[in-house]
């Protein structure tokens, strides 16, 4: 069985072939064309702008896709319609749907929140172990949500932000400080960085709704906090290398303890069996370390009990339309040739 996945949610154009045997999952192709320099001068994307790129990339995506692959060995085709830019969106399924007109295929609607989950499950041996009830945290530049896992396509939505994402924080923040964009990688290019000597200005930010008895952030007054102790400082102080990467360690490092805090408080409390990460924030190399490090400090130990730590693989954390093929292959039974009902969600739900 071959199936090709379409993502065009936000600023990345993708297409990927899967090829399943034996209920083994492997990746024949898996393009993804970035528009992150066309939208870095605006410090973030615009969807039009998107819109337009997304069109234009979309056919030659397709052919690098394909340059090895018989396109009419396809089985199946998902593609993500929500939640994402409404315009962005549309294209992906538009080029589907004429794709599966022209080839004589079902789609498979997808979901990208859930397809953020199950790039964990891209692996077989995955798919074997007993991982649920599982938490997932799912954060990126348009998402931060705890979700309660109990098994493949039964989710309920324990926590989310009430503001900002995580992501969105990373961006806000990195323009403040006058870094580039993406803000999350800047930052965290910035911090590795960081000499421990040079650390003495220590700026300090709170960790937002971290005590609070919900599973919910909150990150806007974060990157308020970042704003106001900016402008305090005096402009040579605030202009220096030092100042820049210590205020990057800083807010990383608020993000990174409020996501384990409340994500380890919803493992205890719902019992789960594993903790699942999945968005684009999970690629950053620090958190990934420190939840690491969090679960054996307090789970895994002889008195307590196991817990399973799933993460993708760094280029699996970001848009890509493997995750989006491999949720269509969970859900092939929802496949339809009905494709004038297929729309785009911009705040579809999990």
């Amino acid at each position: 069985m071959y199936i090709l996945g379409i993502d065009t949610s936000c600023d990345d154009t993708s297409i990927a072939i899967l090829e399943i045997k034996n209920l083994k999952l492997e990746i024949l192709s898996n393009v993804v064309s970035s528009q992150v320099k066309l939208h870095a001068k605006y410090g973030g994307v615009y969807p039009f702008l998107a819109k337009r790129e997304h069109q234009k990339n979309l056919p030659v995506v397709l052919k690098k896709t394909t340059k090895n692959i018989d396109i009419s060995k396809i089985d199946l085709i998902g593609v993500t319609i929500g939640p994402g830019l409404e315009p962005c969106l549309w294209q992906g399924i538009n080029f589907a749907k004429d794709l599966a007109e022209k080839l004589n295929k079902p789609i498979v609607p997808v979901n990208h929140i859930e397809a953020h989950i199950l790039a964990n499950f891209l692996d077989y041996q995955t798919r074997q172990r007993n991982l649920f009830p599982a938490i997932c945290l799912v954060v990126s530049g348009g998402h931060t949500q705890l979700i309660l896992m109990r098994d493949i396509g039964k989710y309920r939505l324990i926590g989310e932000t009430r503001d900002d994402a995580a992501g969105e924080c990373f961006d806000k923040v990195a323009r403040i400080l006058g870094l580039g964009y993406p803000g999350g990688p800047a930052i965290a290019v910035t911090v590795a960085n960081l000499k421990p000597k040079t650390y003495n200005l220590k700026p300090k930010l709170p960790r937002p709704m971290i005590y609070q008895k919900n599973y919910d952030f909150s990150f806007s007054g974060l990157k308020t906090a970042v704003l106001y102790d900016f402008r305090a400082r005096p402009p040579k102080i605030r202009k220096s290398k030092e100042y820049i990467q210590e205020m990057c360690f800083e807010i990383q490092q608020a993000i990174i303890d409020v996501l384990i805090h409340k994500t380890l408080r919803a493992t205890k409390d719902f019992k789960a069996k594993s903790i699942i990460l999945g968005g684009g924030v999970a690629a950053n190399e620090e958190l990934r370390k420190q939840f690491e490090k969090k679960i054996k400090e307090d789970y895994n130990l002889p008195t307590t009990p196991y817990i399973k730590y799933l993460i993708p693989d760094t280029k699996y954390c970001t848009d890509n339309a493997a995750m989006v093929a491999a949720t269509a292959y969970f859900h092939q039974r929802e496949a339809t040739k009905d494709w004038k009902k297929i729309e785009a969600n911009a705040n579809l739900r999990i």
